[in-house]
């Protein structure tokens, strides 16, 4: 294989000159370039990154998979600001990212598993996603590294927000601020769900409060519009409750509108509080109670250790890191203790 300095031999010219040329730089004329360029080409000349990807039998290409309830992808706020802190920190260590969702599987009638291994990925982050579907089991439990975000598997490495304790300090805030008859809209069923309504159950029975099943009520993540109707219903009620917490901070602003709708205040008339704080939340007069979820954190020990599970020879092992969550307090929440 050729190097630098056979193409300067073979070009009269000194190193310094050839990797000026074959990085573009501006201090060499333009017919010099070229003419490096080309008896690069004719010698066959890989840069050093893809020699060194060659010669260590990697891609240097990081695989993310995602197909999430809604399918909104890259448009989810909370997906979309750990795939962002991913990439950059992937970016920073010399590897690239592939996605590997449902539109490109269906186009080449792979499974998760032989799309990964079709393009070589050296390993994949695994995120949003119906993690009981046997493809995704299957990519799990193959020789590829995998990192998955929000749900552990046995001998694997898992990145979780800590949405047991994010939930507990919400709930016990608003009961400290006097409220017992407290409704939860939750989104789709899935593990982080069944640990939120958990913990909501828990905490309100360790306090003596009752909950029951029209306190509880399914509504979709990220859906306003599903949640404002469920928040209309519940206001309908003869006993309405003195606050509602909602899944998301999307369908906290679903459940805003349909409050607004009716005349009513917040939290004169109704305390209300989310979950994730994204930048609209912050935006918000009165502002919102909800929980930070730190995804910038999260996809930087994601790429973080997919890559050292990688460099070090791909062996996997059982690991799972939580990262803390914050309570926002904001304004959304009157004291009715008084």
């Amino acid at each position: 294989m050729a190097s630098i300095k056979d193409i300067a031999e073979m070009c009269g010219v000194s190193v310094a000159t050839v990797s000026k040329a074959l990085n573009d730089k501006d201090d060499i004329s333009e017919k010099t370039k070229e003419e490096i360029k080309r008896v690069a080409r004719e010698m066959s000349y890989f840069p050093q990154f893809y020699a060194r990807a060659i010669r260590m039998n990697k891609s240097y290409n990081l695989g993310v998979l995602f197909v999430d309830e809604s399918m909104s992808g890259l448009t989810h706020d909370y997906f979309a600001n750990i795939l962002n802190s991913f990439k950059v920190t992937a970016e920073a260590k010399g590897y690239d990212i592939t996605f590997i969702n449902s539109n490109k599987r269906e186009v080449n009638n792979k499974t998760y598993l032989e799309h990964c291994r079709y393009r070589g990925l050296d390993g994949v982050v695994i995120a949003c996603i119906d993690f009981y579907n046997p493809e995704v089991v299957a990519l799990i439990n193959s020789s590829i590294p995998t990192v998955t975000i929000d749900k552990e598997f046995e001998g694997r490495t898992s990145i979780n927000s800590d949405n047991d304790t994010g939930m507990r300090e919400l709930i016990e805030y608003i009961i400290e601020n006097g409220h017992e008859n407290i409704a939860y809209i939750h989104g789709e069923l899935s593990d982080v769900t069944k640990h939120r309504i958990n913990i909501f159950k828990e905490v309100m029975k360790e306090h003596g409060i009752k909950t029951s099943s029209n306190r509880i009520l399914q509504s979709e993540y990220r859906n306003p519009i599903k949640a404002g109707e469920i928040t209309h219903k519940l206001l309908k009620q003869k006993y309405p409750p003195t606050c509602i917490v909602y899944s998301d901070d999307y369908s906290a602003i679903g459940g805003i509108g349909a409050i607004n709708d009716m005349g009513l205040s917040i939290p004169g008339d109704i305390s209300i509080a989310g979950f994730d704080d994204i930048f609209l939340a912050g935006q918000l007069v009165p502002r919102l109670t909800t929980v930070k979820q730190y995804t910038e954190n999260i996809g930087t020990i994601a790429a973080e250790k997919l890559i050292a599970l990688i460099e070090s020879g791909g062996k996997a092992e059982h690991e799972t890191i939580t990262v803390p969550t914050s309570l926002i307090k904001g304004e959304t929440v009157a004291n009715v203790s008084k």
